[in-house]
């Protein structure tokens, strides 16, 4: 699996923002109908105080992949955020991360201030636009591109169609 870099909210400030609660949300879930869709998959996703910035944890992503620890950072950054409620847009968080999946996070964070991988990330951004995603996550399993949260079902059509063609 290769990750791919995707600015969800590109106009939110360096600093982040505070998010506002949407109806129906608790403290401990979200709303309707992604509360059902994640206890259903059990998942934990509590509401995070901060919208961050993702630049940094986008570049700090992609600093994982090229060291072969893309998915240990995917789900510890997904802990981080949604079960810890920590701000990935802080990079004292990201080298925690980064330190709990065996990266360096010190030579990570040096990447980060001196933007090395600034020009990858928004690149594989520019390059989704290119080809018409408008959110995340999407997909791509052969030719069939589809976005957002999925049953496990739809997952698995989409591989059996791409296998059948192949």
């Amino acid at each position: 699996m290769e990750g791919r870099a995707y600015l969800l909210r590109p106009d939110t400030p360096k600093e982040g923002l505070l998010r506002q609660a949407r109806s129906g949300e608790t403290e401990d879930e979200l709303s309707e109908p992604i509360r059902s869709q994640v206890r259903e998959a059990g998942l934990i996703m509590r509401p995070p105080p901060v919208t961050p910035n993702t630049l940094y944890a986008l570049e700090a992503t992609e600093y994982a992949q090229q060291h072969g620890k893309f998915m240990e950072f995917h789900h510890a950054a997904y802990k981080a955020y949604w079960e810890d409620r920590k701000d990935l847009g802080q990079l004292d968080v990201l080298a925690e991360v980064a330190s709990s999946v065996s990266l360096d996070a010190d030579e990570m964070i040096q990447c980060l201030e001196t933007h090395e991988f600034s020009n990858r990330v928004m690149g594989q951004y520019q390059e989704a636009l290119q080809h018409g995603i408008r959110g995340i996550p999407t997909f791509v399993v052969g030719n069939l591109l589809f976005t957002g949260a999925h049953p496990y079902d739809i997952f698995k059509s989409a591989m059996n169609q791409y296998l059948e063609s192949q």
